[in-house]
């Protein structure tokens, strides 16, 4: 564990092959995960900053490595109702609100961490009280974030929350991934597949229109592995107000226990994979196509667009304002549960 001059603290879990998962006590960012290629050669597959001063000062620039809440996405009009009772939070994109609004989130949090063992596992437990009236949400949030990296070089991610009024919630982590390492350039040759056969239409701004379309004969198709760069700058009219990807696809079957694949990464160069598994309904897959170069990693690279993918296991943005959408609903007496494992691999290929 290192701390740095204004307290903030950055904590190490390790296996038994060397992998590394490293994360702050400031909103749980995950500051890098270091895995070997089909060489051995470890590298750090995460984008980030090289100091806690960079992730103070600029974490909901990118939100690179951050736990992203109360509410991951966006909402429409900053507003919401529960029960007949309108809750407005304060726009930070457009009239909408992204991850919660203008009001510092959840990644600028301090959380209180308990590192600890289990066979075959180390792990940590991330606890967090966020007040009622928090980013403008109803409800005192009890949550709870768990870490957990496994001999088998998988981490997985537990949240847990309750609340004392009714409330919606939405978390995800908001890591951005290049198997090739992070500081290698862009992820355009990297392979990418998404077991779903939907995706959720959005406006210009982001926004769901509630429409679930096909992915078929779209540059929104990676039911069968494909290279990201193939289609990213097709001229389809859902790219072409996006700017590459920053699309949600959504699941046929509901997520809920047990997590079950829904994406699959893969960098022929290093052999790296990443599988993706949650318990949630959609993923938001971004390709950091707004990244505007200012930005460097601890290498001392520019992080430029497409240097990245993220992809966010979550509800779909404007679920409060859906009510065909699955339920970001919680109410008190109940608790949320979310799971996402990320899960390290080699190919040989």
């Amino acid at each position: 564990m290192r701390e740095d001059a204004a307290g903030i603290r950055e904590y190490t879990l390790r296996n038994a092959h060397g992998v590394t998962f490293r994360f702050l006590d400031m909103g749980g960012i995950v500051t890098a995960i270091e895995v070997p290629d089909r060489a051995g050669r470890r590298a750090n597959v995460v984008l980030g900053y090289g100091s806690t001063r960079e992730y103070r000062e600029r974490i909901t620039k990118n939100y690179f490595g951050a736990t992203i809440g109360r509410y991951a996405g966006r909402i429409a009009g900053a507003r919401f109702s529960i029960d007949g009772r309108v809750y407005r939070l304060t726009p930070n994109d457009g009239p909408n609100a992204l991850h919660g609004g203008g009001a510092p989130g959840l990644e600028a949090q301090i959380w209180q961490v308990r590192p600890f063992t289990e066979p075959g596992v180390s792990g940590a437990r991330l606890s967090l009280v966020s007040p009622d009236g928090a980013q403008g949400f109803p409800g005192k949030l009890t949550l709870t974030l768990t870490y957990r990296l496994f001999a088998d070089d998988h981490v997985r991610i537990d949240y847990t929350a309750r609340t004392t009024r009714a409330t919606v919630l939405n978390l995800t982590n908001h890591s951005y991934f290049n198997l090739a390492g992070a500081e290698s350039g862009s992820v355009a040759d990297q392979r990418l597949r998404i077991d779903a056969a939907r995706w959720a239409e959005t406006d210009a701004a982001g926004i769901p229109t509630g429409q679930h379309l096909l992915v078929a004969n779209t540059p929104l198709d990676f039911r069968a592995e494909r290279r990201i760069g193939d289609r990213i700058d097709d001229r389809a009219p859902m790219m072409s107000a996006k700017g590459g990807y920053n699309h949600a696809w959504v699941f046929d079957r509901a997520r809920r226990g047990s997590p079950s694949v829904v994406a699959r990464l893969r960098d022929p160069e290093s052999g790296r994979t990443l599988t993706v598994l949650s318990t949630e309904p959609s993923l938001q897959v971004y390709t950091g196509d707004y990244i505007d170069g200012r930005d460097v990693g601890p290498g001392g690279r520019q992080i430029l667009p497409r240097a990245g993918i993220a992809l966010e296991t979550q509800h779909l943005s404007d679920s409060p304002n859906r009510p065909a959408f699955p339920t970001t609903l919680l109410r008190p007496g109940k608790e949320f549960r979310s799971t996402t494992i990320w899960r390290f691999g080699l190919s040989d290929r």
